[in-house]
């Protein structure tokens, strides 16, 4: 594999204009592909939440209310793990093309669902699909985009999110008020199939996969997860570094019973709730690279970062709209916008981020965890009676921001630490750290509403999470350093392959 280092100076090859680094000729069809089932999974992200109310109702599943949604997460841990695991042997064209099938199929059966038993069965196809893709996307851009346009594609796909983010609960509403909730899910099945039509031409490109060995792969930049935390690299067909069903398994049941204890607290709940963070606990020591739960350098930091920076904004986002709705009297529609200003400033974080590559990205890192401390900080604010409702859309625009900035550098940086043959792990731990952190800190919200408040007057509890996580932030910005690696270098010492590698035509 032919590898180059990156050229700050600023030569017409290094200083690509986005719109060149996207849609040029040899990136247009994998941009397209990529962003069409980003977009139309946000759509069905956002849609459902919106239908829920309906589909249940109309199901007689009341008391299954939150199941669609944790069916959706276990299935979609599952599937990351293996996915990355599958990645790494195998390249991602097999993810590519069986994800999408998977979650096709969920639509499908989702929508044809005649009670909640088989609603069910579709939103775990659902969460497999997704699962699957977005391990497999990392790992096609990794090995399409150079270390300098990763950023830029990284911008597109936050971009991605705006559209749905907007347009994706009102229509939902529309379609469910006059076509009914099944449209939600059938109206996506026919653009999923043109997604991976667009991918197909590039996935053709690529042959047979052969991983990358050390002999034709660069080093990691700084450490891999095993160099951080000072033991002997390993190979990438080692047990402990490519999880496997059993700790996949141990970690969906454990998030599925930590889910439901917060959902239904009691005292058997607070048992069998207990219960759950052991089995995730015990499972993330496998499923995570070493070190994350300590001071490792390099990936582990990454990792950890990610999970930290994504819990605590997800934290803020659960509770937005119940504090704009019980707190300041907001209508269910009005409660929602700061979500939608949430995603264009997630949205303009990231376009920025990309414009200038050569930005130090443990900086950008570190900046992240400032901006959403302040956000989550504001959002507590917004939840004290006498606050006035438009501090929380300053919250989620400053939140959002450091969002922006910091999602695409730590995949930037996840990339930069790992050798070829470890990327689909990395990716794996890297989605899977986001969403087990963030369904432990919104379970923790659910806690404390259930506690010391109650939705009717959520005050008391938003005080407190807010303060809690603007402080769990403030941290992770204190210990974001490591995301550097051991060498502390960033973009200067970063390696970059100049053509897909690990592949034969």
């Amino acid at each position: 594999m032919t590898t180059t280092t990156p050229d700050p100076s600023g030569s017409p090859a290094a200083r690509q204009p986005a719109r060149r680094v996207l849609f040029g000729r040899e990136h247009r069809g994998t941009t397209c592909g990529l962003l069409l089932i980003v977009t139309l999974m946000a759509f069905e992200n956002l849609g459902v939440g919106t239908a829920m109310p309906t589909m249940v109702a109309d199901l007689d599943g009341g008391e299954l209310y939150s199941w669609p949604f944790t069916a959706f997460l276990v299935a979609s841990v599952v599937a990351t793990v293996l996915s990355g695991r599958l990645c790494d042997r195998r390249g991602p064209v097999p993810s590519l093309l069986a994800g999408p099938a998977v979650f096709l199929a969920g639509l499908v059966v989702a929508g044809c669902a005649p009670g909640m038993s088989v609603l069910l069965v579709g939103r775990v196809l659902q969460g497999l699909g997704t699962g699957t893709v977005l391990v497999a996307t990392s790992l096609l851009v990794a090995l399409v985009f150079t270390d300098r346009q990763r950023p830029v594609i990284y911008a597109a796909n936050a971009a991605a999110w705006v559209l749905p983010a907007v347009l994706g609960p009102p229509i939902a509403g529309f379609v469910t008020g006059t076509a009914g909730w099944r449209w939600v899910f059938f109206g996506l099945v026919p653009l999923v199939p043109l997604g991976v039509l667009l991918l197909v031409p590039v996935l053709r490109r690529f042959g047979r996969y052969r991983p990358a060995t050390s002999t034709t792969e660069p080093a990691a930049s700084a450490t891999s997860a095993r160099e951080s935390a000072r033991e002997p690299a390993a190979s990438a067909g080692e047990p402990a570094r490519i999880a496997g069903v059993p700790s996949a398994a141990l970690a969906a049941a454990g998030v599925a019973a930590l889910t439901w204890a917060a959902q239904h607290p009691s005292a058997t709940a607070l048992a069998y709730g207990g219960a759950g963070l052991l089995a995730v606990t015990v499972a993330l020591r496998r499923l995570l690279p070493a070190g994350t739960f300590g001071a490792g350098t390099g990936l582990p930091a990454v990792v950890r970062s990610r999970a930290l920076l994504a819990a605590t904004f997800a934290g803020m986002q659960a509770y937005l709209p119940l504090t704009m709705t019980a707190v300041h009297g907001y209508s269910p529609a009005l409660a929602g916008m700061p979500l939608t200003v949430t995603a264009i400033s997630w949205s303009l974080g990231s376009a920025l981020q990309g414009r200038y590559p050569d930005w130090d990205r443990g900086r950008l890192v570190r900046t992240a965890f400032v901006l959403v401390a302040v956000g989550i900080g504001l959002f507590g604010c917004a939840a004290v009676p006498g606050f006035p409702g438009w501090v929380a859309f300053v919250a989620s625009a400053v939140g959002g921001a450091g969002m922006g900035l910091g999602v695409p550098s730590l995949q930037v940086l996840m990339l930069r630490h790992v050798r070829e043959s470890e990327r689909g792990f990395a990716s794996s731990a890297m989605q899977l750290g986001d969403w087990v952190a963030s369904a432990l800190v919104i379970g923790f919200g659910g806690v404390l509403l259930g506690s010391i408040a109650t939705a009717a007057d959520p005050a008391a509890a938003i005080v407190v999470l807010g303060a809690s996580l603007a402080a769990v932030a403030a941290a992770g910005g204190l210990a974001a350093g490591g995301v550097r690696g051991r060498t502390g270098q960033d973009a200067g010492g970063a390696r970059e392959a100049s053509a897909p590698g690990g592949y034969t035509g």
